[in-house]
């Protein structure tokens, strides 16, 4: 029972997340804008989610381990920024796809800064990443973004789309970067308390940027708004809520594998409400990439052939 309530919220929470890319799309505002409202409008739920779990735990949490809760919410401010930003580049798949590559980074970073070698197996798993990322990025070239930008040359388009593929890669350094510094204090913080202080670092950060970018701060209608509270409420409470709870839930493996899914379904939720076609070679640059993440994860998971 308790296997079967983690996947539901696994896979439940994987679709919140995947619904992300949509909601970016569909809003007034530019990329950094929205990702400031995506985790400013969800910083009450957060705050109120954090007290509620204990109040002076939450406070002592923001005393003790201030620097790395801050930290993390300025590499997440850098995973949103760059992440919004490759998703009004390229396509939808592409976006998502490149910014699974986090596990990948997160091994390698391990390696560099504590010296623990990697497993062979790994590093075929990384080979194997990076021929589907390079199948993938390809695919970018000679076409045109889906993403709204009339007026272009194709060739200027192709380019736009390359920028947006090279912005998905630096999403999953980020989130990588995200994740260390979370792991830092995992075991003493709760989820709730993590969440409300990186997002707050998240939103301090992310204010100034849309400011100096010149990004219109404030959405025109009302629709614009709504589009907005759902990527906050949706993507960030409930999406990463629910995938937090489903990870205390299930073996690190199981998790990591199970949200591989939000690549496929958010591939899927941009073609069927944004139109955004997939191609042949699209299809075989992600399924490789999907591939080289899986056995990635699988390589540094103890007890796995």
């Amino acid at each position: 029972m308790r296997l079967r309530a983690g996947l539901l919220a696994l896979f439940v929470g994987a679709f919140c997340i995947a619904s992300s890319a949509i909601w970016v799309r569909l809003s007034e505002l530019g990329p950094v804008a929205t990702a400031f409202w995506r985790v400013a409008l969800a910083l009450p739920l957060l705050w109120a989610w954090a007290a509620r779990v204990s109040l002076p735990g939450h406070l002592e949490a923001g005393r003790r381990f201030g620097w790395p809760l801050a930290a993390a919410g300025v590499c997440f401010a850098g995973d949103l920024a760059l992440w919004h930003g490759s998703i009004v580049l390229t396509s939808v798949a592409n976006a998502t796809l490149l910014a699974n590559f986090a596990p990948v980074f997160v091994t390698l970073a391990v390696w560099l800064l504590s010296g623990r070698r990697p497993h062979a197996r790994f590093l075929l798993a990384l080979a194997v990443a990076l021929a589907g990322t390079i199948v993938l990025v390809g695919s970018s070239i000679g076409t045109t973004s889906s993403a709204p930008s009339s007026g272009r040359a194709p060739a200027t388009e192709g380019t736009l789309r390359l920028i947006g593929d090279a912005l998905g890669i630096g999403t999953a350094m980020f989130y990588a970067a995200y994740q260390l510094f979370v792991a830092r204090v995992r075991s003493a913080v709760s989820t709730a308390s993590v969440m409300a202080w990186s997002s707050l670092a998240c939103a301090a950060v992310l204010l100034p940027v849309a400011v100096a970018s010149g990004e219109t701060l404030l959405p025109a209608t009302l629709y614009g708004w709504t589009i907005l509270a759902g990527l906050a409420l949706v993507s960030h409470v409930a999406g990463q809520s629910l995938i937090a709870h489903a990870i205390a839930h299930l073996t690190p493996t199981l998790a990591s594998v199970g949200l591989l899914l939000q690549p496929v379904v958010a591939a899927v939720f941009a073609w069927q409400v944004l139109g955004e076609p997939v191609g042949a070679l699209q299809v075989a640059g992600g399924t490789i990439v999907l591939a080289g993440i899986w056995l990635a994860i699988r390589a540094e998971r103890p007890g796995t052939a």
